[in-house]
């Protein structure tokens, strides 16, 4: 590091003054030396290029040194180029909104002074988690030190009061759970008790009722006790509609999750699922919109041995038509796709008719709300609940789950909510993609397990479980 600092030194020493920018600004003499005469911007590049552990020794060598070592800037960078977060936007959204867990502390009108340096190294040391993001048809799984998940499985989850169907096993709850949990530790080759774990929830038992409200505890309660029988530490439980929220960065909106089966419209205020406005679900999922695809084929003589085909079909070569009528009368629409068993394949108006689905569910013969709809009648719940803060809280929509990836659907549910709305509830509105594709839950869980105070206020552990095993989680 000395050896650094002196050839920098002598290199811009002996560099003619005259070549400096007149916006530099040249440090006053203070207990830096000869580095007292380094314009700033040149003292951060070498501070830069140092990194983080270097540079935090510095701080005991002088004060001057101590100064520019806590500055923001430098730290902002560092945060930037040596985790593993997406984007800076991500850590500073976690650190300034999440910090403190649930429930989430109200910023309005306020941000609080943040620390990057403290962040930093409060972030280095964190564990990470391992985050099972368990949905109705597919499991993503990894340690929240990973860029993405690093495994996937099919899961079939099937609801109930009592019964819960986690993997293809025919058993109770806990025993399900359990197999299920084992099964996703045993594909990572880790141990349980090394690490806290985020487990991401389907969003169940909807109604704002006692019954519901029991179930949800029961749920909780079962994936709890299966994982500290694994000798987990520590036990995250959150929601997958609060998740997709975070993952865009936000605390407040409409999250809108296509899953396996249903499709679920969930208004969140400040973390908060809003059940009391209420919840609305769609009986039409990612598997109902890949039958559809089915059928069509099947009707145009379009031959497959597998429905994971058809899947693949529609992840590559299906969209969203923003005009359905003008798309139908399209001549040339054709698009193909080689299917890893079956070969190729050429779709034409399959390609947006397949989506036109979730917008007109009797195309596939069922009595059931558009998608548009249920999230028009969700953001007129939010308007008339005259919640206190900012008035637009449910004007962002969150889009999640593999068949929200579908093109243009963002921008047709806009047209169609515009449309359907009032001019005072539809202007601002957004509707976002999912922001990491079908992984947007596990980057939401993600953000929560390198939080600078994790595992401490997000997490439940055993001991407390067993003192007070109706400990809040979310939901």
């Amino acid at each position: 590091m000395s050896m650094l600092l002196r050839k920098v030194l002598e290199m811009l020493l002996r560099r003619d003054p005259t070549t400096c920018s007149d916006q530099q600004v040249v440090f006053p003499r203070g207990d830096l030396g000869e580095l007292d005469q380094l314009p700033t911007d040149i003292l951060f590049q070498i501070l830069r290029l140092l990194g983080p552990k270097e540079v935090a020794k510095l701080s005991v060598i002088c004060k001057s040194l101590r100064f520019f070592v806590s500055d923001n800037r430098l730290w902002l960078h560092f945060l930037q180029t040596h985790q593993s977060d997406p984007s800076w936007d991500s850590v500073f959204f976690a650190e300034t909104n999440l910090t403190f867990g649930y429930p989430l502390p109200s910023l309005v009108g306020q941000r609080p002074q943040l620390s990057f340096k403290h962040i930093y190294g409060e972030r280095a040391q964190v564990p990470g988690a391992i985050i099972i993001d368990g949905g109705s048809g597919y499991c993503k799984f990894g340690w929240s030190k990973y860029a993405c998940p690093s495994g996937r499985s099919a899961t079939f989850l099937v609801r109930s009061t009592t019964y819960l169907e986690f993997g293809n096993i025919e058993s109770p709850m806990y025993t399900r759970l359990r197999h299920f949990f084992a099964t996703i530790y045993n594909r990572m080759q880790v141990k349980p008790d090394k690490q806290p774990v985020i487990v991401s929830i389907p969003i169940c038992h909807y109604e704002d009722t006692e019954s519901a409200r029991a179930s949800r505890r029961q749920l909780k309660d079962a994936i709890c006790a299966s994982l500290f029988d694994l000798n987990v530490p520590a036990v995250c439980a959150v929601n997958q509609a609060t998740l997709a929220l975070y993952a865009a960065k936000r605390t407040s909106g409409i999250a809108v999750n296509i899953g396996f089966q249903v499709t679920s419209v969930v208004p969140i205020f400040n973390g908060k699922v809003m059940r009391k406005i209420g919840v609305e679900v769609v009986g039409l999922g990612a598997l109902k919109v890949t039958g559809f695809l089915k059928e069509k084929m099947q009707q145009n003589n379009l031959n497959f041995q597998s429905l994971y085909t058809v899947r693949a079909l529609k992840e590559n070569l299906c969209y969203v038509a923003l005009d359905y009528e003008a798309e139908l009368l399209k001549q040339n629409t054709q698009a193909s796709f080689q299917a890893e068993v079956d070969g190729w394949f050429t779709l034409s108006k399959e390609r947006f008719q397949t989506a036109e689905v979730l917008f007109k569910p009797h195309l596939a013969g069922m009595q059931a709300m558009g998608l548009h709809q249920a999230i028009a009648l969700c953001m007129e719940h939010c308007h008339s609940a005259e919640l206190p803060g900012d008035n637009d809280w449910y004007k962002t929509v969150v889009l999640s789950g593999g068949t929200a990836c579908l093109p243009g659907l963002a921008e047709r549910l806009e047209k169609e909510l515009h449309a359907l709305l009032p001019p005072y509830m539809s202007n601002g509105i957004r509707v976002m993609p999912p922001p990491y594709g079908a992984d947007t839950q596990w980057f939401g869980a993600k953000m929560i397990g390198n939080l600078s105070t994790f595992p401490g206020p997000w997490c439940v552990e055993k001991k407390n479980f067993r003192q007070k095993p109706r400990l809040s989680l979310i939901w």
